[in-house]
């Protein structure tokens, strides 16, 4: 491969990484072809870009766009696919998911919510992650929770003994 290709191809994984917010780096070999295709197909039914990458051209992309966390680079190691998405659990329950059946891919690390993850423990925490924008929902929710209460007692049978306090103390002022 030359000089010009390898650009080509680091470029091309550079725009991925700006494309994709969150990429999980795993180790597929010794997969056979039917099984590699099977799980091309349920990353492409699942919206998530897997390719194989040569470590030191994914390297070169990490750096370009700034995302060279030296945790990760420990983990470019052997076989290499990376698996590119804009939902940060999604991979993690497809890997576990394809697993059921299949001995890889292992997780290697994933960059998921501007963390890095490492090694095959992170993949339950990260199936168990929620994104920002659950998160988001779940602060509403606890916020809207005690404000709910407050007019339903209102509402309710207390409301009528509250309307009546406040009419005495009306009454009486």
């Amino acid at each position: 491969m030359n000089r010009e290709e390898k650009k080509v191809i680091i470029d091309s994984l550079a725009e991925k990484l700006k494309e994709y917010s969150h990429f999980y780096i795993t180790d597929t070999s010794e997969l056979n072809a039917e099984q590699t295709a099977a799980l091309r197909k349920m990353c492409f039914e699942q919206q998530v870009k897997l390719v194989v990458v040569k470590n030191t051209l994914f390297i070169k992309a990490l750096e370009q766009v700034e995302k060279a966390e030296a945790e990760l680079m420990p983990t470019l190691k052997g076989e290499t696919a990376v698996m590119f998405c804009n939902t940060g659990k999604g991979p993690a329950k497809l890997i576990k998911e394809f697993r059921k059946a299949n001995p890889k891919p292992v997780l290697k690390a994933a960059y998921v919510e501007q963390c890095v993850y490492l090694g095959e423990g992170a993949l339950e925490e990260l199936v168990n992650i929620k994104s920002r924008e659950e998160l988001i929902g779940d602060i509403v929710a606890l916020l809207q929770s005690p404000a709910k209460n407050v007019i339903s007692a209102l509402q309710g049978s207390a409301g009528q003994k509250i309307a009546g306090l406040v009419k005495t103390l009306e009454a009486r002022g």
